[in-house]
């Protein structure tokens, strides 16, 4: 990394100014690390006090795959939101591919997240998100965005 190569980190506050999204679908706490229009680190702490959990599944509650991906898009927005030609643009998902769960997601995890931009051609965008927890890669996926 060079003395230029700018480190930001977002709080809540901060993240929900760059996308639309709020409770109970704002599926990102923190961003850790984000270097723009490069990658973005970030986390979100689930309790059992999430809603999807009451029904996914009674005594046995997971994380919905589908909110894991879009965990990992929101956690992928502030890659995008930091670079002077998207800023106050909306991300929206265009595509997902090689899609591959491989460990469960449950209340009380911290699901953790790396995205990293691997494609920027005009207002579409490509990134490459893996979700973990304790270490463990829990899914991992190729997507695309659109910008509006």
């Amino acid at each position: 990394m060079t003395e230029e190569t700018k480190v930001l980190s977002f709080d809540t506050t901060e993240i929900m100014k760059m996308i639309p999204h709020r409770y109970p679908f704002l599926l990102v706490d923190r961003i850790t690390e984000c270097v723009p229009g490069k990658y973005a680190n970030g986390y979100k702490n689930l309790t059992m006090n999430e809603e999807f959990f009451q029904g996914h599944f009674p005594n046995n509650p997971i994380m919905p795959g589908v909110l894991q991906l879009e965990a990992m898009a929101q956690c992928s927005a502030p890659i995008l939101m930091t670079m002077p030609e998207f800023e106050g643009k909306l991300t929206l998902y265009a595509g997902v591919d090689n899609v591959r769960f491989k460990n469960i997601v449950r209340p009380g995890d911290r699901f953790e997240m790396h995205v990293e931009l691997t494609k920027v051609k005009g207002p579409i965008c490509k990134a490459h998100g893996i979700g973990t927890v304790d270490g463990k890669t829990c899914v991992e996926a190729d997507m695309t965005f659109a910008l509006k």
